[in-house]
C-alpha cells in the first residue's frame, strides 16, 4: 500500500485589513487625548502667555510643558522646566492621571511664544532626539 502524500503550499503573508490594527493602550489613549487639550488650550492663548502645567502636592509648583510621552500600557510623562528652569519630568500611572493646564508669561518678552501643540502626534515621545530627553 502506497503512503498517501499531502502537498502543503507555503505560508503567504496575510494582509491586514485597515482598521485591524493593535487596539491603543490606556497610556496611549491618555496620551492623545491630552495632545488634544494642549492644542485646543494653546489656541487660546495670547502671544505673551505659555503653557504650562500645574503639579499637585505641596508646593510642587509648575511645569512649563517642553513635551509628553507615554510608556506602554498605563504611564504617562510630561517633561519640561520647573520655575528656576531645572529640568523636570512627572511620571504618572493612568488611573492618577490629573493635570492642571495653565496659561503662564513667556520667559523672554522679545522671543515667539512657545507652542508645544503642533509637535505632539502620537509617536513623539519628547525631546529633539525622541529619547524623552526634552531638553
Amino acid at each position: 500500500m502506497a503512503k498517501a502524500t499531502t502537498k502543503v503550499a507555503p505560508k503567504r503573508p496575510v494582509a491586514k485589513k485597515p482598521g485591524a490594527e493593535k487596539p491603543k493602550s490606556p497610556a496611549e489613549w491618555a496620551h492623545d487625548r491630552l495632545v488634544m487639550y494642549i492644542r485646543n488650550f494653546e489656541s487660546q492663548l495670547d502671544t505673551k502667555q505659555e503653557i504650562a502645567m500645574g503639579l499637585a502636592g505641596d508646593e510642587a509648583g509648575v511645569l512649563r510643558i517642553e513635551g509628553i510621552g507615554y510608556f506602554d500600557p498605563d504611564i504617562i510623562t510630561f517633561y519640561g522646566r520647573d520655575e528656576t528652569g531645572a529640568k523636570t519630568q512627572l511620571v504618572q500611572h493612568v488611573t492618577k492621571l490629573s493635570v492642571t493646564l495653565r496659561a503662564v508669561p513667556k520667559e523672554i518678552e522679545e522671543d515667539p511664544p512657545r507652542r508645544i501643540g503642533f509637535q505632539l502626534n502620537s509617536g513623539w515621545m519628547g525631546g529633539d532626539s525622541g529619547d524623552g530627553s526634552a531638553g
